[in-house]
């Protein structure tokens, strides 16, 4: 079994509550979404077989460095069956960091085959307004297989976000219990939308799901990748 890695990189993570922290990051090809915001190019790559991607990891990099590896993309859980492989791996090995999985939150039948080897799962809300995507029964199903892995929802907006996906985010964190974390859509390294707008948007949905913050990607003010 084989599949594509776009890129294998140390940096320092720059979303969600652990912002700051350094990690390992796999970057896996192919999405099942194409959201109207993306900018990243992932079909280039290099296969591997889970062994192999397991010691090149191993041998290149102090894994003792790290806070986490994460699994990000693209979309790494289309992948599923190459990272149950290849976790039962890095699983078996001593001192292996934690797995952060970056996910958009919709292969929720996929999430199933590698729900034991995950620590932390770093989810996507998908707001039609900033995507062009419908996704909410697919998030609902999701949410519902992460019970028992620390999970937190991450929700990218502009200034076309609406009240009414304000308040589905906020029930469904209620629902599955939730942390929301509030992403400015970035133009560049620069927010798209006004400090005063982000702190309004913070403010209505603060109100209606205390445990909710605001963190633009740091990395970006970082400039690193």
């Amino acid at each position: 079994m084989k599949t594509k890695i776009n890129e294998i990189f140390s940096s320092v993570q720059g979303e969600g509550p652990i912002v700051g922290y350094k990690q390992l990051f796999i970057r896996f090809c192919s999405c099942n979404l194409k959201c109207d915001y993306c900018d990243t190019e992932f079909e280039s790559g290099t296969e591997y077989k889970p062994r192999e991607l397991f010691e090149i990891i191993n041998s290149a990099y102090d894994l003792k460095c790290f806070h986490s590896v994460s699994l990000t993309g693209g979309e790494p859980l289309m992948c599923a069956d190459f990272l149950a492989e290849f976790l039962q791996i890095c699983r078996n090995s001593h001192d292996f960091p934690k797995i952060y999985l970056e996910t958009n939150a919709t292969l929720f039948e996929e999430l199933r085959k590698i729900k034991p080897y995950i620590d932390i799962i770093s989810a996507d809300i998908k707001l039609k307004s900033a995507t062009g995507l419908d996704t909410t029964n697919l998030h609902e199903k999701f949410f519902s297989k992460c019970v028992g892995v620390e999970t937190f929802a991450k929700i990218v907006f502009d200034e076309n976000i609406t009240s009414e996906e304000i308040v589905q985010c906020c029930e469904m964190a209620d629902k599955y219990d939730l942390p929301l974390i509030l992403q400015p859509k970035m133009a560049g390294n620069k927010m798209s939308v006004q400090s005063d707008f982000c702190e309004k948007i913070l403010t209505e949905f603060v109100l209606k799901h205390n445990d909710t913050r605001l963190i633009p990607q740091v990395h970006k003010f970082l400039n690193v990748r």
